[in-house]
């Protein structure tokens, strides 16, 4: 994948016969090559600022305003590549994969190559783009340093069709996460505002402006000062497992960001080990599953000796 070599930094003094006028609806007037989702979206990831400072997207203008505009690197659709790749189930729509831990799902600006999504046109060169040249066929995501399942479309109708799942939350989804301290109540559903931390926009964190979101967990077991939990994220915001867990006070093992540092394991304890959908060919539910990868095992194994 290629990317010009820096991002571009423009500005605007507020100048419109509107009055009154959002910030969104102005950047559209000014910047008409991108659509208006994708300037809210770099609104709400800092990369937009008034007066210096972040804003929301319904900030109302006025004539003193200075508006920064940081645009990242342009891309280009990526290049295929040859990575080995566990596919767990593949039809004519999709691809159900078991991703391992330190694969960066999609390109982005600083990751450009090595990716899954590079490891899949690979083998399946005609994924679904729907405009997303830099996420072909991605209908959901896991972090780079979290195993486990993951479904790609192949085609625009699954890929709209899957994630119309996802958006009504129909999905299944089911991580097994390793927390420090022994977590009770032994099951609940913690349910707290997740979004982009004011400190840092590469953070999450609980934020009362967030967007709604819960998770339901439930222990497996408990070692020593340790709990193997069953986590379903019942929405899908950044790092939601991972923020919502610290909130609590059990933070996840091997999460240098909002968890505790580990050298067992040297990443983050959560596995994607249950996914369940309906097909696009069928409209039949199906679930697949996928062990713990042997670094958790024996994660495990190194705690019950303990």
């Amino acid at each position: 994948m290629n990317t010009s070599a820096r991002p571009e930094i423009r500005t605007f003094q507020f100048s419109s016969s509107a009055p009154d006028i959002r910030l969104d609806k102005y950047l559209t007037l000014v910047l008409p090559q991108f659509s208006r989702a994708h300037l809210q979206k770099l609104i709400e990831q800092g990369y937009i600022l008034v007066n210096g400072k972040r804003a929301k997207s319904n900030q109302r203008l006025s004539k003193v305003d200075k508006i920064t505009v940081e645009l990242p690197p342009l891309v280009v659709r990526p290049l295929a590549e040859s990575i080995p790749l566990t596919i767990i189930y593949e039809d004519e729509d999709l691809l159900v994969i078991d991703k391992p831990a330190g694969l960066i799902v999609h390109p982005a600006p600083g990751h450009p190559n090595h990716t899954l999504v590079n490891a899949v046109l690979a083998h399946c060169p005609n994924l679904a783009t729907s405009n997303e040249q830099m996420r072909p066929g991605i209908v959901h995501r896991l972090d780079k340093d979290t195993s486990g399942l993951i479904v790609i479309a192949k085609n625009d109708f699954a890929r709209e069709y899957l994630a119309a799942q996802f958006k009504s939350r129909t999905v299944t989804k089911g991580y097994l996460v390793l927390v420090k301290g022994k977590l009770s109540p032994e099951q609940g559903v913690i349910e707290a505002p997740i979004g982009r931390d004011p400190r840092s926009r590469w953070r999450m964190a609980i934020v009362e402006a967030g967007k709604e979101a819960s998770t339901q967990y439930r222990v497996r077991k408990y070692l020593d000062n340790y709990t193997l939990v069953e986590v379903t994220p019942l929405t899908g915001r950044t790092h939601q497992i991972r923020v919502h867990l610290s909130a609590i006070g059990y933070p996840v093992v091997g999460d240098p960001i909002y968890g505790i540092k580990s050298a067992h394991p040297s990443r983050q304890f959560i596995h994607a080990y249950r996914l369940g959908f309906r097909l696009p060919s069928t409209e039949q539910y199906q679930e697949f599953t996928s062990p713990l990868p042997l670094d958790l095992e024996r994660t495990l194994e190194y705690l019950s000796r303990s």
